[in-house]
């Protein structure tokens, strides 16, 4: 298993998509914004959902919590059924994050990749994409990655995709 973390804009789709292009066997893609996206349109923008403020904050609540552990549980479960999974997260607790998904994982192999990407480049990224809340970007550049322990770092400010990818696939051996 994969796990990429980054903030947004930060290039982890596209290191996903280029992953599964490099990797000789399959490799099957989740992420938060497609997590976000199955969730009933009324927990966007509630308090016990997930709220994304005008300046570019998201805060989350109780049953976005349980949600979420039931949906890295199932993805735990795909993975000990012989699934390679790669994950696009944005760990927006930092090392809570990350502990929520070692809890779920239960002793899975994961390779952990922080996604890195200077604040400026992101936040272009952000506009040219038209789909985010602006200031998001430059808020979570850095705060993602607080306290999360890393098996190997990546960064897209001046590096492809693809590179990346390579990068990634050559560290799994």
């Amino acid at each position: 298993m994969i796990i990429l973390n980054g903030g947004s804009s930060s290039g982890k789709s596209g290191i996903v998509r280029c992953l599964q292009a490099v990797l000789p066997d399959p490799w099957l893609a989740f992420g938060c914004d497609s997590f976000v996206d199955a969730m009933p349109a009324r927990m966007q923008e509630s308090d016990g959902g997930i709220v994304f403020a005008a300046d570019g904050g998201v805060s989350v609540g109780e049953d976005f919590r349980a949600l979420e552990a039931a949906w890295m549980h199932g993805i735990a479960a795909m993975a000990r059924a012989g699934a390679r999974v790669v994950i696009d997260d944005v760990f927006l607790a930092g090392a809570g994050s990350q502990q929520r998904w070692r809890a779920a994982l239960g002793g899975i192999g994961v390779l952990w990749v922080g996604v890195r990407c200077e604040s400026a480049v992101a936040a272009g990224r952000e506009v040219a994409r038209g789909d985010r809340t602006t200031g998001m970007a430059a808020l979570q550049a850095e705060l993602v990655h607080a306290g999360v322990v890393y098996d190997l770092e990546v960064d897209t400010t001046r590096t492809e995709s693809l590179v990346c990818a390579r990068t990634i696939a050559a560290h799994l051996g």
